[in-house]
């Protein structure tokens, strides 16, 4: 009866996980329309995009050190309570500012979801495996919510306004709290002091510089500002890290880098992020601009990857009953690499198929990384430090999504821009180029540009490939974690409130 109960508590953390990953990704096709509607002008577009995202990024840290103080249970249903209405809200945002800062205040919610899930799991499993499988469910969740967003906005917006794709997470988030207090454990740290607002202040403004100037290098012509950003950011953050060190009780313990096989996933999450994120962003562009796919046809075949690392997630706990974690971790992301190989030799009638089976070798290769890693994450550190290590894990998967989407993007541009001798300064330009030349000129710049944008892909395939390679090597090099043993874990039953 104890494990069923604990079962039916991860399928209570489950459905908000896979539904707000679902919402994430949707607003991707329901930007345009509601932006048409509200009458959002570009910056204002750029804001309701990344605010929700900013605002996570920023607080993650937070959250899951203050689950761990004041009750990780606790904090979840305060968030998904907060998470439902402030939906509502968005999703009837009568102009661009009231949506701006609904999805910024959806983004402090949404901060307390994912190390509140992950840290209660943790106290809800003693046994490894289970615990394992559990993590590798919940991994799953998350991305194959992120593939099935597009899909469903696509489902949605034919039928209804902007606004439903909002919505679509209300009811998972209503049921937080009137399921949670019966199904889920609560845990604390009685030893933990109060919250150091000066850390929590110094590291929100440090990860908001960082992520800012990261996302603006590739959208501003002018790298100064976001130099700027990332300077301050460096600045802050040194603060942050001597301060963190000063503390009896910081904010986050740093000391948790001490521990090998802690610092070496968490490394190679960010890693692993960097090549997703930039593969991913090079790959719905060629789809959509140098295939001619629509958005939402566009969204339906990129869905692999997503499924792809649900897919490796599910099986990674089968293979650590084979395997070492490391080797499954490491064999997984040698085979990433030959995804990313395969998307270099895309051209040609064989490009579609190679571009689907490329993405989902690459995804299908992270995915006992996400799930033995995660665990590896959560499991190489006392219980009652389980919110911190599980923020960390987050915030290192964002970040490399970050530096992914800034780093490889401007790759691909450099590698564009040289095949086009500076002619256009991007694949976008150049479509909207052709229309106003005549037809013939027309079709030759668009060729030329969908040749040189394949040419950017290939680049970053390879790319991929080295950096999934490096994060094999890597994971390679940590010792084995020493096991938790069943009495350093709370009892299920003791800790229900």
């Amino acid at each position: 009866m104890r494990v069923d109960r604990a079962w039916l508590g991860v399928a209570v953390l489950m459905l908000p996980t896979l539904l707000v990953a679902m919402d994430m990704t949707a607003l991707l096709l329901a930007l345009p329309q509601l932006s048409a509607e509200l009458g959002a002008t570009n910056v204002q577009q750029l804001w309701i995009s990344d605010s929700y995202g900013f605002m996570v990024a920023g607080l993650v840290i937070t959250m899951g050190t203050l689950g761990d103080r004041i009750g990780r249970r606790r904090l979840l249903m305060i968030g998904g309570a907060a998470f439902a209405v402030l939906s509502v809200v968005a999703a009837f945002a009568v102009s661009p500012l009231m949506l701006i800062v609904a999805r910024a205040l959806l983004g402090v919610a949404g901060a307390t979801l994912a190390p509140s899930t992950l840290a209660l799991i943790t106290n809800m499993f003693r046994d490894g495996r289970r615990r394992g499988l559990a993590i590798a469910i919940w991994a799953t969740c998350q991305f194959t919510g992120g593939a099935l967003g597009p899909v469903l906005a696509g489902f949605l917006l034919q039928h209804f306004w902007w606004g439903s794709v909002f919505l679509v997470a209300v009811p998972a988030m209503a049921l937080l709290p009137v399921a949670g207090p019966f199904l889920l454990p609560e845990f604390r740290d009685g030893h933990a002091g109060r919250p150091d607002l000066a850390s929590v202040g110094l590291s929100l403004v440090a990860v908001l510089l960082t992520v800012y100037g990261v996302k603006q290098l590739t959208v501003e012509s002018a790298p100064v500002v976001p130099a700027v950003a990332l300077v301050a950011g460096a600045a802050i953050g040194s603060l942050f890290v001597r301060r963190q060190l000063r503390l009896r009780t910081p904010l986050l313990d740093l000391r948790l880098f001490r521990n090998r096989p802690f610092t070496a996933v968490l490394v190679a999450l960010v890693l692993a992020g960097i090549a997703m994120a930039g593969t991913g962003l090079l790959v719905t562009q060629y789809l959509q601009s140098v295939l001619g796919f629509s958005p939402v046809a566009s969204a339906v075949l990129f869905a692999p990857m997503g499924l792809g690392v649900a897919v490796g997630t599910m099986a990674a706990p089968a293979l650590a009953r084979r395997m070492k974690h490391t080797t499954a971790i490491a064999g997984g992301l040698v085979g990433s690499a030959l995804g990313g190989l395969l998307l270099a030799g895309v051209d040609g009638p064989r490009a579609l198929p190679l571009v689907m089976i490329g993405i989902t070798v690459l995804a299908l290769g992270t995915g006992p990384l996400f799930a033995l890693g995660t665990g590896l994450v959560v499991g190489s550190v006392p219980p009652e430090r389980a919110g911190s290590a599980a923020s960390m894990s987050e915030t290192g998967n964002y970040f490399g999504g970050s530096l992914g989407f800034a780093l490889l993007g401007v790759v691909g541009a450099v590698v564009y821009r040289g095949h086009m001798d500076g002619t256009s300064d991007s694949l976008a330009g150049a479509v909207a180029a052709s229309r106003r030349l005549p037809a013939g000129q027309g079709a030759e710049l668009l060729h030329a540009a969908r040749e040189a944008f394949t040419a950017s892909l290939h680049v970053i395939g390879v790319v991929a490939a080295v950096v999934f390679v490096a994060s094999a090597l890597l994971v390679l090099t940590m010792r084995p974690p020493t096991r938790t043993t069943p009495a350093t874990l709370p009892d299920y039953e003791a800790t229900r409130a």
